[in-house]
């Protein structure tokens, strides 16, 4: 088993008289990590949400049937909890009347989970992420010298636990993870009436990874309204299958601020939408994988180390771009991404002038691991 960086903070939290909250993509091991975090303290009482008898007995339950569903457990684990209806308000009650009680949750996704449990349980809440594997969690667990054996397959497959543990059946792997269990919180909760759509839209992004992403592009492509293209991306955005990141732009009038890049938080899924696993000699988006790889692994890095941070991208009318750019007390670090490790970058004098970062690097496979989260 790899061990996980997110256990830390969790422990942490422990005890605090507020329940821990996991959400993140299906199949990314957040029961496996909960469980294991229960069965360390101690026994444990665990309600899956995906049986039907524990729905019903969890939505719009009154404090008695709680205490009677919970009998002397100090510890409970509900799993897949955006399943329960109305699961904000009995989350609640039971931090606020049962506060003996350590109270962990998952979700996999933040779309139901997200609209039914923020306000209810304000203050009452520590909520965490727990992405695919990390690049620092890979290090440690398979050590330095393997790990980089294994990065250009990492570009390829991703980093899904079961992808990783699996050796040369990736295709096979990332084929059930991209059908059965990609769109099924979206389907589910999310409204699609025209799921060959979200398709079409899943495949436009992920050719366009690295690259500017137009709205207005996207709705002519796809012959529908910018409006329903803004809430699919919405849509994929809370079932963490991608991101987006905002242009900066705040003293120039040149600058580009009307579109978002879009990346997805594993590589393996992006090339399961198109179908694409050819070896990166005979690739002609390496340089997109690079990118999409980089900047996923630094929000993993980001969250697990509670390092908040504002992200970016730059661009002018005139063609000066800047990849990655983070915004922290005020301050600006900034990046540029080359998998060529001889390949040059240039730093806009423009930007360099305008933000003044107290940081530009150039981050290539030779020094990207400080980059990501290893020493």
């Amino acid at each position: 088993m790899i061990d996980r960086l997110l256990e830390t903070q969790l422990e942490a939290r422990w005890g605090t008289g507020k329940a821990l909250v996991v959400l993140g993509p299906r199949q990314v091991g957040k029961t496996t990590l909960l469980k294991k975090l229960c069965e360390q303290k101690g026994s444990y009482l665990l309600l899956n949400a995906d049986e039907a008898d524990v729905r019903s007995q969890l939505e719009n339950a009154n404090l008695s049937r709680l205490k009677q569903m919970l009998g002397p457990n100090k510890i409970v684990f509900i799993d897949e909890a955006q399943r329960i209806q109305n699961i904000g308000l009995t989350l609640k009650l039971l931090t606020d009347q049962l506060p003996d009680r350590q109270l962990l949750v998952s979700g996999s996704s933040s779309l139901e989970l997200a609209n039914q449990i923020n306000e209810p349980l304000t203050g009452r809440k520590w909520e965490f992420r727990l992405f695919p594997i990390s690049w620092a969690e890979l290090t440690q667990s398979a050590g330095y010298l393997e790990a980089h054996r294994q990065l250009e397959t990492r570009l390829l497959y991703g980093m899904y636990p079961d992808v990783v543990t699996s050796l040369g059946d990736e295709r096979a792997v990332l084929q059930q993870l991209s059908t059965s269990y990609l769109y099924k919180d979206i389907l589910t909760f999310g409204g699609i009436r025209r799921p060959e759509i979200l398709d079409k839209l899943l495949v436009a992004l992920a050719l366009q990874v690295g690259s500017e992403v137009s709205y207005n592009e996207l709705s002519q492509l796809l012959q529908i309204d910018r409006a329903t293209v803004e809430s699919y991306i919405s849509l994929l955005e809370k079932a963490f299958i991608v991101f987006r990141l905002q242009p900066l732009s705040r003293n120039l009038r040149n600058e580009i601020n009307s579109s978002r890049k879009v990346y997805f938080y594993d590589n393996g899924i992006r090339n399961a939408i198109l179908a694409d696993f050819k070896p990166l000699e005979l690739r002609g988006d390496v340089g997109s994988l690079w990118e999409n790889f980089l900047v996923s692994e630094r929000q993993k890095h980001l969250h697990y180390h509670q390092q908040w941070t504002r992200n970016y991208f730059w661009r002018t009318y005139q063609q000066q771009e800047i990849d990655y750019i983070e915004e922290q007390d005020g301050a600006f670090r900034a990046f540029e991404f080359k998998w060529n490790p001889k390949a040059k970058a240039r730093f806009s004098s423009t930007f360099l002038e305008s933000y003044k970062p107290e940081i530009t690097q150039v981050i290539s496979r030779e020094n990207f691991d400080s980059f990501v989260g290893v020493d």
